[in-house]
């Protein structure tokens, strides 16, 4: 009798549980199986922004759990006052870098971007089989002419110690009131955006498709570059898992999920995803 008293009680002053996360549709499940299988590459994360940008807000868990549940596996990767600098001024931040791709000839190219921080727009600047002291000048002289006829926003360059860079390159920007910011030595994560980028098109791009020339180079980073600009979601604080130029701030309305048709770039190396029109 007392144990049922207690249960009486208990039953009489139980709470009731909040409901939990409302369950997605079959159609969603299936678009999340979707992007993971055609895209290998891809991250919960890259997963999230790019359901983001189609209107859909799925949280990183359930991706995951989709992705556990179907036998996909993720594919996810994750100092301080350099860190608090960086998102102190970087709306005011570029970063210029190069990268190497070797063409089917065994012909090793260089190319040369700069990469605006606070929105991850990337710049080609040149490509070149001997990237010079005297070339790069010119890259900068380009870039600065550039930059002030489109009355440029930003205070700092972040470089690294390549002796490519030299006291000419830095006193076109400092012509402009562009400071340049020295990295370390032997510190490539202190220019973690324009190292991600590398990585990114590394990935992506350049070790997944063979090279012939320098102009088909230029016509494959002309493609990715657009492609990282306009057609793919980002990570970076603040962005929204948004594309660079995607408007700020704004929440497109969900895309049915029928109407999400697959955009190929490059031979069907890239895939973009919007509704149809």
């Amino acid at each position: 009798m007392l144990r049922w008293h207690r249960r009486l009680i208990a039953a009489r002053w139980r709470q009731p549980k909040p409901p939990g996360r409302p369950p997605i549709s079959d159609e969603l499940v299936a678009l999340i199986v979707r992007l993971a299988r055609e895209n290998r590459t891809w991250g919960v994360v890259r997963i999230q922004g790019e359901l983001r940008r189609l209107g859909h807000r799925v949280a990183a868990s359930t991706i995951r759990k989709i992705l556990r549940a179907s036998r996909i596996p993720p594919s996810t990767r994750r100092d301080d006052a350099w860190r608090t600098f960086l998102r102190a001024q970087a709306d005011g931040l570029l970063a210029i870098d190069f990268f190497h791709v070797d063409t089917v000839t065994l012909k090793r190219l260089y190319v040369a971007f700069v990469i605006e921080i606070q929105s991850r727009r990337v710049h080609p600047l040149g490509i070149t089989e001997h990237p010079t002291g005297d070339w790069v000048v010119q890259l900068a002289r380009g870039l600065a002419g550039d930059l002030e006829e489109a009355g440029h926003r930003f205070r700092h360059l972040i470089r690294d110690r390549d002796a490519k860079f030299g006291a000419a390159f830095d006193a076109v920007f400092a012509s402009i009131g562009i400071e340049i910011v020295l990295t370390a030595p032997q510190a490539p994560q202190m220019n973690a955006f324009a190292e991600r980028w590398i990585g990114s098109i590394r990935r992506e791009c350049t070790d997944r498709i063979l090279i012939t020339g320098e102009r088909h180079l230029h016509h494959v980073l002309a493609a990715y570059v657009a492609h990282h600009n306009a057609g793919r979601s980002h990570q970076g604080d603040g962005m929204l898992l948004r594309a660079p130029e995607d408007e700020p701030n704004v929440i497109p309305f969900p895309a049915r999920i029928d109407r999400i048709r697959r955009r190929q770039c490059l031979g069907g190396l890239l895939n973009e995803y919007r509704p149809a029109a």
